[in-house]
């Protein structure tokens, strides 16, 4: 997912930066509408996912600080060797999705600049 969203992400910024004669910037704007609904929805689930193992490592960190419950460190270790890629990848998904936004505001001028 992120070699996609990357590489969508740039092949956009390449069309910006030179747009082809006679672009169809009103295709290419619904196109761009499609993609970032699949990116939000890839950026939603990955946010439960991410969630939910950092209130999963709190309580086994809670656990252990409260019974000092010994077998519990190996299961915050386990959490932690988890949250912190989906950590990463979730910071990924985010900041490309916040960068097609501005994408699309720059789509949306060319597309106002054609019906004057």
């Amino acid at each position: 997912m992120k070699e996609r969203i990357i590489g969508y992400r740039k092949r956009i910024d390449a069309l910006l930066a030179q747009p082809a004669e006679g672009t169809d910037w009103e295709a290419v704007l619904q196109e761009h509408l499609v993609q970032v609904s699949f990116f939000q929805h890839e950026r939603l689930v990955h946010l439960i996912v991410t969630v939910t193992f950092a209130i999963l490592t709190m309580i086994a960190l809670s656990i252990y600080c409260i019974a000092e419950y010994m077998p519990m460190i190996a299961l915050i270790v386990l959490l932690m060797v988890l949250l912190i890629p989906y950590i990463g990848h979730y910071y990924t998904l985010e900041n490309e999705v916040q960068k097609m936004y501005q994408q699309y505001d720059e789509m949306l001028r060319h597309v106002m600049e054609k019906e004057t």
